[in-house]
């Protein structure tokens, strides 16, 4: 049967939709020696599907794999150029395509999926589906709840506004601040962004829990396979999660103050009175408009003089002539 290649590349465990249909775009694709094109179809069956030379083979297995990535270890898959660090796939000693289910930054730590179930990451990634995502976080500094409060209702950077996040304090003193953020969200290095555009640089950065799994006792540098409950549970929730691409009535979204960072802490209490709005102008009719450089009665069509004719003088004026001219002057 017939499917589309991101869709085939995403269940052979290359690489999200998204991702694959980049390679693609890239001619890194090829079908029956032909480089593929976006749209394209194939049957793995009877077609000769190659990825970077590679031909694709979907594993009818399914992997489901958590780690908890220690520090210093790059959530890759292969090696990049120029660089010397492990990857995460350097820790999982098993055959077969695996790639991460998100991304953690180098410096980050904890809970991380690896799977070939291509539909299940798609569905545990995109930015519209907004699952869950505990991170413990800790500061450097004493952190005011001014400044968490901007967190909490959003930060502006540079890529936008961030969206509003649940932060709660675990401990405070002079030195250090540790928070518990849960996020629906996941730009690349948001967290370190916003605390430092807060003034308060993260010193450690830990993921403990995205959606329903959690990272429990298992010590970094640890992976291990998911439970049949705990796969049960994960793809009930990728699948009941509601997004904006879903048909049917959604609930208003709920009006909240994204702050700058160089903004108030508190929101302002002056309300504005909201503008009037605007009526649109009434259709009028298209008729063709005859202008004149004379005004004439209603009613009366402008007299047409003839070529040669004398001109004659608008009602109400005396006619004048050169000669009644030069004598006055």
């Amino acid at each position: 049967m017939q499917e589309r290649l991101q869709k085939l590349m995403a269940q052979a465990g290359i690489a999200s939709r998204r991702e694959a249909e980049t390679m693609i775009t890239q001619g890194r694709v090829w079908v029956n020696g032909h480089t593929a094109k976006l749209g394209d179809k194939a049957d793995p069956a009877t077609d000769d599907i190659r990825v970077d030379g590679q031909r694709l083979r979907i594993e009818s297995e399914r992997l489901y794999i958590m780690l908890n990535k220690p520090m210093g270890i790059v959530t890759a898959v292969r090696t990049q150029a120029q660089e010397h660090r492990r990857t995460v796939r350097d820790l999982i000693p098993v055959r077969g395509h695996l790639y991460p289910v998100g991304r953690l930054d180098a410096d980050s730590e904890g809970l991380l999926i690896l799977t070939n179930d291509g539909e299940l990451a798609q569905k545990l990634t995109h930015p519209r589906y907004e699952h869950p995502k505990v991170y413990e976080v800790a500061l450097r500094g004493s952190v005011s709840e001014d400044a968490l409060n901007i967190w909490r209702r959003g930060v502006m950077l540079d890529d936008g506004p961030t969206k509003p996040a649940d932060v709660r304090v675990l401990s405070r003193d002079a030195d250090v601040t540790r928070l518990r953020v849960t996020m629906r969200e996941g730009r690349k290095r948001q967290i370190r962004r916003i605390a430092t555009a807060l003034g308060h640089p993260v010193t450690r950065l830990v993921r403990t829990q995205f959606d329903t799994l959690s990272l429990g006792a298992l010590r970094p540098g640890e992976w291990r396979y998911l439970t049949p409950d705990e796969i049960a549970a994960l793809q009930k929730s990728a699948d009941s999660t509601p997004h904006r691409g879903k048909a049917g009535p959604q609930p208003k979204p709920r009006k909240t103050a994204t702050k700058s960072v160089k903004a108030a802490a508190e929101p302002s209490e002056e309300r504005q009175e909201p503008r009037p709005a605007r009526r649109p102008p009434a259709r009028q009719r298209r008729t063709p408009t005859v202008r004149s450089s004379r005004r004439t009665p209603t009613g009366h069509k402008p007299a047409v003089r003839k070529p040669g004719a004398p001109r004659r003088a608008p009602p109400g004026r005396r006619p004048t002539s050169r000669r009644t001219n030069q004598r006055s002057r």
